[in-house]
């Protein structure tokens, strides 16, 4: 008797029965769930790749996809509206099975996402959002935004100060910038005690914000407060304050999806004194559960928008804590 074949055998019953079982459990948990993702494709446009918010999303992004057996299409356009409008095209023309896009502004991509829409391709719109709706939108409520900014500095600038804050705004036809601008002057205007005395675009730019702040700073100087519009933007409205002197005086409120070195840091060096987080790894778990829910329900693009708004989370120096902002490797590893 060969014992040996006989070893042989039985191992490899024991494989294909084990590799059954787990297909027979997967099945019974949740009936073609991994069928329904497995081989699909997902396109992703950006505005860039070159920062924490897009390298966040696709970290989380990417772990699920590994996971599950589909395929992550990245094409950067690196901040041109052009290059977006021709790497989306793009997509369409290959015919993924889903489309994230982030949108510069309420208008370039609007044709885009009826065309997506028409071609039968579901789109997710991260962070910023066209006119047109989409099958989901992933992002903060940004009028939202704008007014707890605008309430943090009312807080510390009401009674007792020169009441005078500064607005320094993202892009002018951003959709983001657009709402918390609305936000922030919907609520100073029930607050008679604080006027706003400037309020430029600094395109999400540190350099334009770090000049036009200090221009702001030259005429103003018992300004009390600054209301930001991102916290990358915002290096340079915090060191236009540093650099007047400033610090500790003249109070930066501003917002970003929770990078350690671009948010925690900047409140525990005092350059922001309030953080509103809208958790980039929070983000990267809601696009992944879009993701699923979209690829598995196939329903026909358009038929069923929904959307996923981003909690907030205020950080201070008095309650941040190791967990309250994230780093990429923390989103590479965990997924969000």
């Amino acid at each position: 008797m060969d014992y040996k074949k006989i070893v042989k055998m039985g191992l490899a019953c024991a494989v294909l029965s084990m590799t059954a079982g787990v297909a027979l459990a997967q099945d019974s948990v949740a009936p073609g769930y991994y069928e329904a993702l497995k081989g699909k494709k997902v396109g992703f446009v950006p505005i860039s790749m070159g920062f924490d918010l897009t390298q966040g999303w696709l970290a989380g992004m990417q772990r699920q996809a590994n996971e599950l057996g589909y395929e992550i299409i990245v094409r950067d356009p690196n901040w041109s509206v052009e290059s977006g409008i021709q790497a989306i095209t793009s997509l369409i023309e290959e015919a993924p099975d889903l489309l994230i896009i982030q949108n510069n502004d309420n208008q370039s991509y609007n044709r885009l996402v009826q065309q997506a829409a028409a071609a039968g391709i579901p789109v997710i719109q991260v962070q910023q959002s066209v006119e047109t709706k989409s099958d989901a939108y992933i992002g903060p409520d940004w009028f939202n935004i704008g007014t707890v900014t605008a309430q943090a500095l009312v807080d510390k600038c009401g009674a007792g100060t020169s009441g005078k804050i500064a607005v320094v705004e993202g892009a002018t036809a951003a959709p983001a910038s657009i709402l918390m601008k609305a936000g922030i002057e919907a609520l100073v205007a029930q607050h008679p005690e604080v006027k706003i005395v400037s309020s430029q675009a600094a395109d999400w730019d540190a350099s334009k914000a770090f000049a036009i702040t200090a221009t702001v700073l030259q005429q103003n100087p018992d300004l009390c407060g600054i209301a930001g519009f991102w916290d990358v933007a915002d290096t340079g409205t915090a060191g236009a304050i540093r650099e007047a002197g400033l610090e500790g005086k003249v109070v930066l409120a501003t917002s970003g999806g929770g990078s350690r070195d671009a948010g925690c840091a900047k409140v525990t060096s005092g350059e922001f004194a309030v953080y509103h987080s809208y958790n980039v790894a929070g983000q990267a778990r809601d696009l992944n559960d879009a993701i699923k829910m979209l690829l598995q329900a196939n329903l026909p693009a358009g038929s069923a928008p929904f959307a996923l708004l981003s909690p907030l989370v205020q950080v201070t120096k008095d309650n941040m804590t190791p967990s309250s902002c994230w780093t990429l490797d923390e989103i590479g590893k965990t997924g969000g």
